[in-house]
């Protein structure tokens, strides 16, 4: 028991929730329906937008230069550190400001001839690309999006073109920097070799050693060591000369090698073979601007650059071959030498003993120094040969092409995002209004706010059953109201009972007749008093004459027998108004009220009496005050919670008996709950006539 008690809390939270969503679905609806056309129309108002890419592989560049290095080995890797660089560059302002420069996008982006300036054109080009990378690899993809197709294919191209230039002018660069600190290198060398030459030639003359006879002159051993030394060092030279233009030319492509060979090589078969390529490129330039692409003596002039192309390639690749031998052949004989310069040298020392130490000495820093020079040299026409034929740090891998279909606006996910926000801000809104709508909502507010007993629950827009008719599905309601009254009131022969709102307009007259009919039906004698006096309804209802009524009894005009009159309703009589002289406001005495109830109480079974709304007006009160029990009528979403609370306590304070409310004029339409219960009415009696006509059957 306990734990359905402490459920029912979080359970009728969330009803509550969802009673506000459905009694407002209208509001809700509405809202998301304007969201979502607006979300429509302004997305079928924006121009397309088309996106190209292209795709660039990025490597990084080759380490500074160490020009004593024969041969350097580097192995481009993967670094994401370095990729995140390269993003920033490919949108800095130098790489779009050139972009903007060479697509003349200042004029091209201008409305009306008007030339935009730098920065704002910089700013539109910086908002319309995007670049990333693809997963794991050094791919990067650069994205335009414009509202022009072709531009867009443009732009992409164009910046991934930018970036390739500058990056190779940085290579240039770099390598320039390289052959300058080389030259200067080599400078200081070649001076280093002319100190050690001078060196000798004064350790000759002070140890009277000459190369060839005379006194002194060094011994056989000696003379040998020296040419020996001589060949080794040119044998050497000629080793790492070959050895570095052999790893060039393994390093270039055929593409390359073509396009460099007079660079690489002065053999007079491929300079002749380079000349006569270029002179028929110039005669085939001439030949198809004059016949066109398809004219026999331009197939002929191609036919013939492609046989010179491949025979310079086979040329090539012999000299390349070639080259690799020499470079055997040379590392050979250097070997060799240094064998033999090593033995003669051995021999000579042990010969000559310590006398020509500092000569031999000197022979060795001259050969050191000569072989730096020598390895510099190497060097310096390594990075000659690259700066002419630089490494490519950038591959554009995929060339962008105009998208014809466009990427934005998405019509289909707009609209679904509208739909999400225009439900959003509809519950939103509903939950708002909500919130500042403190009117009675619920039999709940009645019961928890007012503590007052719910007598019965009625539908919108019902009329007075007369109208109806006694089988109306809204005549039940009043059945079950008039059962709960009786219930609640131990209503016994002559009870009189009256119907209050706290303000106008509430349907406490057609309550109150609806009441009265329901219980003349039963069989029971019934009167039905109007006692609203300045704005009665009740004769119009039943159409009969308001001339004479209870403000005549009231002043003892006419006996209250002759102002009640017979109504079309067995079982239902009926005291009109009558007409209120405006000096007369002060009728409703409280003496004269309470004779008269209970007079009535004594000839019928029930008496029901119409009243004037409480707030403003006293009437009601003293009406109420003489009566068995008072019912209060409340309509659904109409006053605020706190003036019927404020009708409440002054019925209260006065002692009058409040029997229950009535919660009327119920939207069942936008209230499930209430909706239901009618509905519960509906199919009960429809189902009750079908069975009927059954049976007849």
């Amino acid at each position: 028991m306990n734990n359905e008690a402490n459920q029912q809390p979080s359970s009728l939270h969330f009803l509550d929730y969802w009673r506000v969503i459905s009694s407002r679905k209208e509001l809700i609806l509405a809202v998301a329906f304007l969201v979502v056309l607006t979300g429509t129309v302004y997305t079928l108002l924006l121009p397309n937008i088309y996106a190209s890419s292209s795709r660039i592989l990025v490597s990084e560049d080759s380490p500074e230069i160490n020009p004593f290095a024969v041969q350097q080995n580097y192995m481009s890797t993967y670094n994401p550190y370095f990729l995140r660089t390269q993003f920033e560059i490919l949108t800095s302002k130098p790489i779009l400001n050139e972009v903007i420069y060479r697509l003349n996008l200042q004029s091209e982006w201008g409305k009306n001839n008007e030339i935009l300036t730098r920065d704002i054109a910089l700013k539109i080009l910086k908002n319309s690309i995007s670049v990333f990378q693809q997963r794991d690899t050094s791919l990067i993809v650069i994205n335009v999006k414009r509202d022009n197709p072709d531009e867009a294919a443009d732009i992409a191209n164009e910046i991934a073109q930018v970036y390739r230039d500058s990056r190779l002018e940085l290579a240039s660069k770099s390598a320039r920097e390289a052959i300058d600190k080389i030259e200067e290198s080599l400078t200081e060398q070649r001076q280093r070799v002319a100190n050690a030459e001078e060196n000798i030639q004064k350790i000759r003359e002070d140890l009277n050693i000459a190369v060839v006879g005379g006194e002194g002159q060094f011994d056989v051993g000696e003379v040998r060591m020296q040419q020996l030394e001589g060949d080794r060092l040119f044998a050497q030279r000629e080793m790492v000369e070959k050895e570095g233009l052999l790893r060039i030319l393994e390093d270039l492509n055929d593409k390359d090698l073509l396009e460099r060979a007079s660079y690489i090589t002065f053999d007079q078969f491929v300079m002749n073979t380079i000349q006569q390529i270029q002179d028929i490129e110039v005669n085939l330039s001439s030949v198809q601007a004059d016949y066109g692409d398809n004219h026999p003596e331009v197939k002929r002039l191609k036919s013939q650059i492609v046989t010179l192309e491949e025979t310079l390639k086979k040329r090539l690749s012999a000299l390349r071959n070639g080259l690799d031998t020499e470079y055997i052949i040379a590392k050979n004989n250097f070997e060799s030498l240094d064998k033999v310069l090593a033995s003669v040298r051995t021999d000579t020392i042990e010969s000559q003993g310590a006398k020509f130490r500092p000569y031999r000495n000197a022979l060795a820093d001259l050969e050191t120094e000569r072989f730096i020079y020598n390895q510099l040299m190497s060097k310096h026409r390594q990075e000659i040969i690259t700066l002419q034929v630089p490494q490519n740090p950038v591959d554009i891998i995929d060339v962008a092409e105009p998208n014809m279909q466009p990427v934005s606006p998405n019509l289909f996910l707009n609209v679904l995002l509208s739909i999400f926000v225009g439900l959003g801000a509809g519950v939103g809104l509903a939950y708002f209004i909500e919130y500042l709508d403190t009117s009675v909502k619920s039999a709940d507010d009645l019961e928890n706010q007012l503590k007052l007993k719910v007598l019965g629950l009625v539908p919108q827009k019902v009329r007075p059953l007369i109208e109806e008719g006694p089988d109306s599905e809204n005549a039940e309601s009043y059945r079950v109201m008039k059962t709960n009254l009786s219930f609640i009131a131990n209503e016994n022969e002559g009870m009189a009972h009256c119907v209050l709102s706290s303000g106008a307009g509430e349907g406490k007259s057609t309550t109150v007749f609806n009441l009265a009919y329901v219980a003349a039906q039963q069989g029971v004698k019934v009167l039905l008093v109007d006692a609203d006096l300045r704005r009665p309804v009740q004769h119009t209802i039943l159409g009969m004459s308001n001339r004479f009524g209870l403000t005549n009894v009231l002043l003892r005009d006419v006996p209250v027998e002759e102002a009640i009159k017979a109504t079309s309703i067995p079982n239902l009589q009926f005291l009109p108004s009558g007409r209120l002289p405006r000096a007369s406001l002060g009728v409703l005495d409280p003496r004269k009220i309470r004779e008269l109830v209970q007079s009535l109480k004594s000839k019928y079974d029930l008496v029901f009496i119409d009243t004037p709304p409480i707030v403003g007006m006293s009437d009601a009160n003293i009406i109420a005050k003489e009566v068995d029990s008072s019912i209060l009528v409340v309509q659904y979403r109409k006053y605020p919670l706190n003036m019927i609370r404020k009708a409440v306590e002054t019925l209260q304070a006065q002692s009058i008996d409040i029997a229950g409310a009535v919660l009327n004029n119920i939207n069942v339409m936008r209230d499930d709950y209430y909706y239901y219960y009618q509905s519960h009415y509906s199919d009960y009696y429809q189902r009750d006539d079908d069975a009927a006509e059954a049976d007849l059957i």
